[in-house]
């Protein structure tokens, strides 16, 4: 900036008796010119994408300010929100045609004291002297290079939002359960925030000046997601995103997100597009960029990333065409079911929580090769394999997509299609990871689903995962309190006791010495 646009503003802010800003660009061209009145200025709306491939704006905002000050805190406000290249203000004094009592403010790449901005006084005369193209050029070679080292995975990175409400007290086990789906999903967590509220903020789910220092946190960070454990209102979207251009995904939307990645049947893509259309459809009123942001990438992948942008009409059309399809294909799997029941091989219905372990056992039981994954939601479509017993007698043993806690009624609608292979199941194989210290939860967040989707009066054998990774004595104790069955599912030599009860459930066999009466 040259002395004389300095001169330039402050005498016009002087003559009208308001304040002056003008936003220039980084080539020197004035690319907005605002007036305010005599104590702020209202700037326009300037986009919320950032400048080339730089982590700032690319427009450093001037003003004058006519009470004395000189950075405020709306200032440095539309510093951190804006990204902008700097704030500089440029003081009216009655007396003087130049500004004497320059100051500006800039983002850091490092957070010295707890502070997110440098705050820079020059000497007068000394403020137009520096070369602003090559300082401008070093801030963001800092930003680039924090950021580098602190990105190493070459996923999506990202920072986590939890707030503990005395709602649940297992916050801990729900952050971890978060992060996994995060890392399932493709997102690197550089970073988890937690706040302590008696309830979610009805606009920005966490307090709003938590917010904005979260909001400074990716800054620094070089995240590209804020990311919430818990689902958040259309509302909440909407205010989060008018306060920062990162993308803002919720927890119904992370798990959608890995459905999509994961479906690869006909029926499991139609499933996870009805269930993002489903998602989408009360967010589309009212709409800005947050719903923009969704299109492509983490949290709009899948067979519905092109709908996302659609009015209201065509995603109602488009719901009804997926519901009649789906449909149609639920008649296609009721005309098997009826033939595999038709020769009376009895079903064994493998579930439990994400993760537990159920296609490692189906392959050990079965010796198959299905896919076999240390990632949530691996399983999508059911998939079946046929068990031989010791007594020559054959089941037919299918492997269910895995549940988890608070799953959102969305997703319990659209996957209740892939969940009827367990409705005419003889017997529920419920698979735990007694390694888990939340099994307890976990147990009763499966038996809470299958409660909901009407599939809880099936015979169920409780089976523990893991036990080569526990005390003996643990071991013991547990099985005992839940009369369940331990197993290493990837051991066949632990199976045999499980494989025995499942044979005696599925094939009864009469009790000895009793004989039928003849009449």
């Amino acid at each position: 900036m040259t002395r004389r646009l300095a001169r330039e503003l402050v005498d016009l802010s002087r003559d009208i008796g308001r304040i002056v800003a003008v936003l220039m660009a980084r080539n020197g061209k004035i690319e907005h010119v605002c007036i305010g009145d005599h104590q702020r200025v209202y700037l326009p709306d300037i986009g919320r994408s950032r400048a080339g491939g730089g982590r700032l704006r690319g427009l450093r905002l001037i003003r004058t300010t006519l009470n004395g000050k000189t950075l405020t805190s709306e200032d440095l406000g539309d510093l951190s929100k804006l990204r902008l290249d700097l704030v500089l203000t440029l003081p009216v004094e009655k007396n003087e045609k130049s500004p004497q009592r320059v100051a500006w403010s800039h983002l850091v790449p490092t957070n010295p004291d707890g502070k997110y901005w440098d705050i820079i006084e020059p000497d007068v005369g000394q403020w137009c002297e520096f070369d602003f193209k090559e300082w401008i050029g070093t801030l963001e070679e800092e930003f680039t290079r924090k950021s580098l080292n602190l990105i190493t995975t070459g996923q999506e990175p990202a920072i986590l939002l939890y707030v503990k409400t005395p709602q649940h007290q297992d916050h801990q086990e729900r952050i971890q359960e978060m992060s996994e789906l995060c890392r399932t999903a493709g997102i690197q967590i550089l970073e988890t925030v937690t706040q302590n509220r008696g309830k979610l903020h009805p606009r920005f789910a966490m307090g709003p000046g938590k917010m904005e220092d979260i909001v400074q946190k990716a800054l620094q960070a070089g995240a590209e997601f804020l990311i919430f454990g818990c689902d958040l209102k259309p509302s909440q979207i909407r205010h989060i995103t008018d306060m920062t251009d990162l993308k803002v995904l919720d927890r119904t939307q992370v798990i959608l997100d890995i459905f999509a990645l994961h479906a690869r049947s006909k029926g499991g893509k139609l499933q996870v597009e009805l269930a993002q259309l489903r998602y989408t459809l009360p967010r589309l009123s009212g709409r800005n960029t947050a719903m923009s942001r969704l299109a492509g990438g983490i949290g709009g992948r899948g067979p519905g990333e092109q709908k996302l942008e659609v009015d209201r009409r065509r995603v109602r059309e488009r719901i009804g065409r997926l519901e009649t399809e789906l449909k149609k294909l639920g008649e296609h799997r009721e005309r098997l079911r009826q033939k595999r029941r038709n020769t009376q091989i009895p079903t064994i219905a493998l579930v439990g929580y994400t993760n537990a372990g159920k296609s490692t056992l189906l392959n050990t039981l079965t010796q198959s090769d299905v896919l076999v994954q240390n990632k949530l939601f691996a399983t999508l479509r059911p998939t079946s394999r046929r068990l031989r017993f010791p007594r020559e007698q054959e089941v037919v043993m299918t492997d269910t997509v895995g549940f988890i806690r608070d799953l959102p009624q969305t997703l319990i609608r659209a996957f209740r299609a892939t969940l009827e292979e367990m409705e005419d199941a003889d017997v529920l194989l419920h698979l735990v990871d007694a390694n888990e210290a939340d099994f307890h939860q976990r147990i009763l967040a499966v038996r809470t689903i299958l409660e909901e989707i009407g599939f809880s009066g099936h015979p169920e054998v409780l089976c523990f995962n893991k036990i080569d990774l526990l005390d003996p004595e643990d071991i013991e104790a547990l099985t005992e309190q839940y009369q369940a069955i331990p197993i290493s599912a990837h051991r066949p030599d632990s199976t045999s006791l499980l494989v025995q009860t499942l044979q005696e459930m599925c094939f009864p066999t009469k009790p000895h010495g009793k004989h039928e009466e003849v009449s």
